[in-house]
Order: C-alpha cells, then structure tokens, then sequence
C-alpha cells in the first residue's frame, strides 16, 4: 500500500477529485469537493490535506484533514474527514494507515487534538479516539464527535 498525499503530489488532484466526489458526494454537492481540493495548495498552511491510499496504482481508499466536517463544532479543529476503504479491502487496518498519516499532520501542524464526527460506534475507538458529545449539521442531522490527542 502507498499513501499519497495530494499537497505533496499535485499530479493526483483530478484523480482525487473524481474519487471522493465518488464515495461522498450527491448530485448537489460535486463541487464542494472538487471546490476544496483544487483550492487548498498553500504550503505554509497545514490545512486541509487530501490523502489517497493506493495498491499498485489503484485507489483503493481516501481521508482528508480539514478545519470543519459542516458540523456545529466550530471551536474544535482539525477534523479527519471522508475516511473510506473500499469494501473488497476492508478488515485490514488499512483505514489506520490514513488515520495515522492526519494524526501525524495535524500534530506537525501545530495541534494538539483531531476530531471527527460519525455514527459509527466501535471503529474509530480502536485507534484512539473517545466520543466527547453530539454535534448538528446544517441539513438537520446530527453526528457523534469523538477526538485523540495528539
């Protein structure tokens, strides 16, 4: 498995594009992906960071490190966000290569936690995260929060 970051490998951004809007975007919500992945470049600043985890030369799985996951949380910043392995490869850890790869930005970057939002109970706790509270998206729905220190 290769990690790639997209700030460090500019040549996969359309790739990347293409790939999370597939996994995480409605027919209403292309551009916001591709609006944040062609529009984050600026080396002196940490945030976001687009990952793509590969197997030879397919994508088999992404994350982002972003300062909002569109919840009511604007106080706790960064956030891992769009984690996805796909199905065929999952029940590898492989989500733990992503995820250790934002910690290490995010840490690298001057922070001392990460958070995300989910519903799913179980996962993220095996890689050190702990739910801290419930936070409210713009669309009405909520999400659990959890962080790790970094």
């Amino acid at each position: 498995m290769k990690l790639n970051s997209v700030k460090e490998n500019p040549e996969f951004m359309d790739r990347a594009v293409r790939y999370f809007q597939s996994k995480w975007a409605s027919e209403q919500s292309m551009m916001v992906y591709e609006d944040c992945i062609t529009h984050f470049t600026n080396p002196s600043n940490p945030l976001p960071q687009w990952y793509l985890l590969l197997d030879d030369d397919k994508i088999i799985g992404c994350a982002g490190l972003i300062t909002n996951d569109f919840i009511s949380r604007m106080d706790l910043y960064p956030w891992v966000c769009a984690l996805y392995i796909e199905e065929e490869y999952r029940g590898n850890a492989y989500g733990t290569i992503l995820l250790e790869r934002a910690k290490k930005d995010a840490k690298e970057g001057g922070f001392n936690y990460l958070y995300l939002c989910t519903n799913h109970i179980g996962y993220y706790e095996k890689y050190g995260f702990e739910y801290i509270g419930t936070g409210y998206h713009p669309w009405g729905d909520s999400s659990r929060i959890y962080k790790t220190t970094l």
